[in-house]
């Protein structure tokens, strides 16, 4: 009895020791049919100086809101890593379509890192079945084999999820649910590849199914972070998936600290960032280094970005309410000022053409700028970047389905070498005005002159 005792108690250790270990869920019905595999752990930069970063993907990735959210990032608010960006999405692909395409559209540019973003048209649309999940699979590891044999460093990130049945897709099936745990058996595949293979993986699904949840429960059951049409996230949605996306390429988010000394009357500032003048308890500064601003003046927009005063939190439009759904600023935009050795109870704090009041223990623990004051002596520049950066993704899309692909005017059937030169002679060429907008980028992104005012109150 005590031998069968011990067997079971050892075969039950060994089941548990099978176990996936899972991510933690809310305690809510609408969670219970997903089994989210735990995603690894994120631990130093996997940038280095200079990268060459491809984003890759299908049309959530070809709707350049991501991505764009990224490259503001990567050359605003961590400009000291010299990181470019070129996106690469095409519009209702799978894996084995990019497959296709990777040497003449992306490998031609010599990416050092790539992110991935596939799976919503590899799922087909319908409940889970092992075909499915065997395709992608295979083409996934052949995805990534590609870029490590290319020396190419990869982000492998997940599908995200839907919020509805997508109604244009003609041959879809089920239920909207059956969507999500198909995507998210996908999701399950993409952590057990990026171990394998040793690259890291961007959850997408799971913070991105997480905030619709939460946005709902929110912001109204009209509210839906994957987007109207079920598929296509607006700003909010997007900025859930560069966040994935940032913090996985292990970014820390400290953007600078200044450290105010009330009694010297004094201020030191943290690299990207120098002291022009400190009298009186008004402190200006030049910033190499930009918090990321959400919204930009209604003067100085570009077309698509988030109008400042008109990007509620309630609206999936909004890149503040994507950040109400994830820690962004915690994490990824921390501005910090510390003022200390003060003699009144509260302060009020100028920056730019806003105040705001904070008591002296406050400041004295930190406060982070970004977040009490979105709108800042930034938010301008910020927006003109923005636009340059808008301007240059949008160039890559045309450039890459429509420019390089036009056919020659020979008088028969062109020869594969005849068919590359031409090719090569059309890149070179549309080179020419894609640098052209990538230096635009670089004009635009100027020091930031701007001054912080300290009075009692």
């Amino acid at each position: 009895m005590r031998t069968k005792l011990i067997c079971l108690l050892g075969l039950f250790n060994l089941t548990l020791a099978a176990a996936p270990l899972l991510e933690p869920k809310p305690d809510v019905p609408f969670f219970d049919k997903f089994q989210p595999v735990k995603a690894p752990a994120v631990s130093a930069l996997a940038l280095k100086k200079g990268d060459r970063l491809a984003i890759c993907g299908d049309s959530i990735t070809e709707q350049k809101l991501y991505s764009r959210i990224m490259e503001d990032y990567l050359t605003m608010c961590a400009p000291q890593l010299k990181v470019t960006v070129r996106q690469f999405g095409w519009s209702g692909e799978k894996v084995p379509g990019f497959l296709a395409r990777m040497t003449n559209d992306c490998l031609r540019f010599q990416p050092t890192i790539a992110t991935t973003c596939y799976g919503m048209n590899d799922c087909e649309y319908r409940p889970y079945e092992d075909r499915i999940g065997r395709t992608y699979e295979t083409n996934t590891v052949k995805m990534v084999a590609t870029f490590k044999a290319h020396g190419i460093r990869v982000v492998l990130g997940s599908p995200g999820p839907v919020s509805k049945m997508p109604s244009w897709v003609k041959t879809a099936a089920g239920t909207a649910e059956d969507l999500n745990v198909n995507l998210c058996t996908l999701r399950n595949f993409d952590v057990a590849i990026a171990q394998k293979e040793k690259v890291r993986l961007a959850d997408v699904f799971w913070p991105m199914l997480n905030g619709d949840y939460t946005g709902r429960q929110d912001y109204g059951t009209n509210y839906a972070v994957p987007g109207n049409d079920g598929v296509h996230p607006l700003w909010a949605g997007h900025t859930i998936m560069a966040y994935a996306f940032l913090t996985t390429l292990g970014l820390d988010g400290d953007i600078g600290t200044f450290s105010v000394n009330l009694k010297r009357d004094k201020i030191k500032v943290s690299a990207g960032h120098k002291v022009i003048s400190a009298k009186a308890g008004e402190y200006t500064i030049e910033s190499s280094r930009y918090p990321f601003c959400a919204c930009a003046p209604a003067d100085e927009a570009s077309a698509t970005f988030p109008i400042c005063g008109q990007d509620g939190v309630e609206s999936e439009k909004s890149i503040r309410s994507g950040m109400t759904l994830v820690p962004f600023n915690e994490k990824l935009n921390r501005l910090t000022l510390v003022v200390k050795n003060g003699t009144a109870k509260r302060y009020q704090i100028t920056w730019g053409d806003n105040r705001k009041s904070f008591t002296a223990e406050q400041l004295a623990g930190g406060i982070n700028l970004a977040v009490e004051f979105p709108v800042n002596p930034f938010t301008s520049v910020f927006a003109k970047v923005d636009a340059a950066v808008a301007a240059k993704q949008a160039y890559e899309t045309r450039e890459m389905k429509l420019l390089f692909r036009q056919a020659g005017t020979p008088p028969r059937k062109p020869t594969m070498k005849e068919v590359a030169a031409h090719t090569e002679a059309i890149v070179n060429d549309t080179e020419k005005e894609h640098a052209a907008l990538a230096a635009a980028v670089q004009v635009a992104f100027v020091p930031v002159t701007h001054t912080i005012k300290i009075t009692e109150q």
